[in-house]
């Protein structure tokens, strides 16, 4: 097994990179809960389960199997849906305690393991085509399948398949065989993406050469040749500048292309939390300040036809492909990667305005798909089915994002439990020093901004409690049985330190004083509204001319008043407002363009006269 780790390199590409320092392990700061620990009610809650039980556990896992079996394919990407499914899957099982979807997938897993060759590897490439295309790619999302269904059932049958598929690439790629940033498309990123489960598997099997397999892959990433993720982090460049524009879009010269790219630094992170070395964590770090400040919009995510493009300036101008759901889903990842090493609320900030808007707004009403793409302002429309398969990759991966929900609502410190994202529930608890705690959450978040939380620890404890104070609430107000909190500061989380007993009631209220955000387009000023975490947008629906200019709602950053606006309760507008002297209908993006047809027309950024 993996004799290309025991071959020395050739002249023409860098062999294994050399240690400069040890290696250490670092833990995370925020660990996130197990999910059959974890109930979500109120809005969050409804929307995932809707997602769980008419998208993922109505998804025909056989299906998705079925490309494994035929291994003709040269080009294509039907494999990556198997493994984006079954996490889900894993998770949603794991969530709902339901034993017969949890027999469904493992008997998927099964399936899926039986079409593995003798020499280890899974995929539905024909021989002469190996390592082509999507290929590794592929095999990328099979390799963190197989993990996640070992990481719920400790099945020893899933990590040794992921073993030996590890093992088979490290025939076809490595020092002296196949270059990996020449396998496939988009400089290499699609293919070294591979890197975060190969450090997840070294993480579950202690093989050392998984590891250096690893640093390989960022090497030939760092070539002259390669899409140079470290590199270029410590630039002033742009992310969508860091290549010249390709004269074929969907092809390797391209290097903005945003999926595979934050793919690659979730990869780093992972290489981070198995070696110590801080450049990977600095890398990503400064690609996600880059690609927050240059690219992410309003509604929290972004992209154009599937790649970096300096959107963030350019939000208020028609796109072509804008913010596609798989780019959303993988800031999310990124952001949720961050947040749990760093334990800064920034990110849970961004991942939040992400899930409420761009991610929620692309699921439909009833959970059962997603727009592959998602504009500031048309008709929602749900993308074509790819591969010859009955779904496309944003209907694969959006409920990775919302299954990301309840795992990071509530996470655990060093000391004491965390809270990042809010939404009525419940969370059962273990205490660092062992002991178990209750806590219970009622609240209409994000339709109101009062939350209160029952804590029921099985004995009075001593531990800190910390509360995500969101950037945007720039009053919030803390008591504990009543007793105000001082000091509570946005974009922080507020500590509170005492010795707890059954039935302590904690009280949040945030600040949701709607906000007016400006941008220009052109010669021409626009205005969007934003309320709490959420964007809002006109909606045809709402009885308005959505496209007439406004009068000036206010000063950028300056608060503007909202009413609540009647619709009907069948209706699937969540939430609705009247805005202003003007009184400008408005509703949650999540809500805008809904039915999915010309009648519900929406618009963000509104033009003022």
């Amino acid at each position: 097994m993996f004799p290309a780790l025991a071959a020395s390199s050739c002249a023409t590409q860098e062999g294994f990179p050399t240690d400069t320092a040890p290696r250490h392990p670092v833990s995370d700061v925020f660990s996130p809960l197990s999910l059959d620990r974890v109930q979500l009610g109120g809005y969050l809650g409804a929307r995932l389960d809707l997602c769980i039980r008419n998208r993922i556990f109505a998804q025909n896992p056989d299906a998705l199997v079925a490309p494994f079996r035929h291994r003709t394919e040269r080009s294509a990407w039907q494999t990556e849906f198997w493994g984006k499914w079954s996490l889900s899957a894993a998770a949603a099982c794991k969530y709902t305690h339901d034993d017969a979807a949890r027999a469904r997938l493992g008997d998927s897993v099964r399936s899926l393991i039986a079409t593995q060759s003798a020499d280890g590897y899974i995929g539905n490439y024909a021989p002469g085509s190996h390592l082509k295309g999507w290929d590794i790619w592929g095999r990328k999302y099979t390799l963190l399948g197989l993990l996640a269904w070992f990481d719920m059932t400790s099945d020893p049958a899933a990590r040794a398949a992921a073993h030996r598929l590890a093992a088979h690439l490290t025939t076809e790629t490595g020092p002296g065989l196949a270059d990996i940033v020449h396998c496939g498309l988009y400089r290499g990123m699609a293919a070294t993406s591979v890197l975060e489960p190969i450090v997840l598997l070294h993480r579950h099997t202690g093989d050392d050469r998984l590891l250096r397999f690893a640093e390989w892959i960022v090497s030939r990433s760092s070539a002259p040749d390669g899409p140079q993720l470290i590199e270029k982090a410590f630039t002033a460049i742009a992310v969508a500048d860091r290549f010249p524009r390709p004269q074929k879009w969907f092809s390797w010269e391209n290097g903005e292309k945003a999926y595979e790219m934050m793919s690659c630094y979730s990869g780093l992170l992972e290489l981070y939390r198995a070696t110590g070395r801080a450049t990977y964590l600095n890398a990503a770090e400064r690609t996600y300040a880059n690609i927050l400040a240059t690219e992410i919009n309003a509604a929290g995510s972004g992209s154009a036809e599937e790649c970096w493009y300096g959107g963030m300036a350019r939000q208020t101008q028609p796109a072509k492909k804008p913010m596609e759901t798989c780019v959303t889903v993988t800031w999310m990842h990124l952001c949720a990667s961050l947040l749990r090493l760093s334990g800064d609320p920034r990110y849970a900030d961004a991942l939040e305005t992400a899930a409420y808007n761009a991610l929620l707004g692309a699921m439909s009403p009833d959970g059962s798909g997603f727009a592959q793409y998602s504009a500031l302002e048309g008709v929602r429309a749900f993308g074509e089915k790819q591969c010859g398969m009955e779904l496309n990759c944003c209907e694969a991966n959006g409920p990775r994002g919302v299954m990301l929900l309840p795992q990071l609502a509530v996470t655990m410190g060093a000391a004491g439990p965390v809270f990042n994202l809010y939404s009525a529930g419940r969370w059962n608890l273990q205490l660092p020093a062992g002991a178990p705690l209750r806590i219970e959450s009622k609240t209409d978040y994000p339709l109101d901004g009062a939350v209160d939380l029952t804590l029921h620890p099985a004995r009075p404890e001593s531990f800190p409690l910390r509360l995500r104070i969101p950037a945007w609430s720039a009053q919030t107000t803390l008591a504990v049985n009543g007793a105000p909190i001082r000091d509570v500061q946005p974009g922080s989380y507020a500590t509170i330190e005492r010795h707890w007993k059954p039935g302590d009631r904690v009280r949040l209220q945030f600040d949701l004083r709607t906000r007016v955000l400006h941008a220009n387009d052109g010669p021409r000023h626009c205005a969007a509204v934003a309320r709490g975490p959420l964007l809002l947008a006109r909606d045809a629906r709402l009885g308005q001319a959505i496209d007439d200019p406004v009068t000036a709602l206010g000063a950028a950053n300056s608060f503007v008043q909202l009413e609540p606006l009647d619709v009907a309760p069948s209706s699937p507008i969540h939430m609705a407002f009247s805005a202003g002297p003007a009184h400008v209908r408005l509703c949650d993006y999540a809500s805008a363009g809904n039915t999915w047809r010309p009648d519900s027309r929406y618009r963000v950024w509104l033009p003022l006269k």
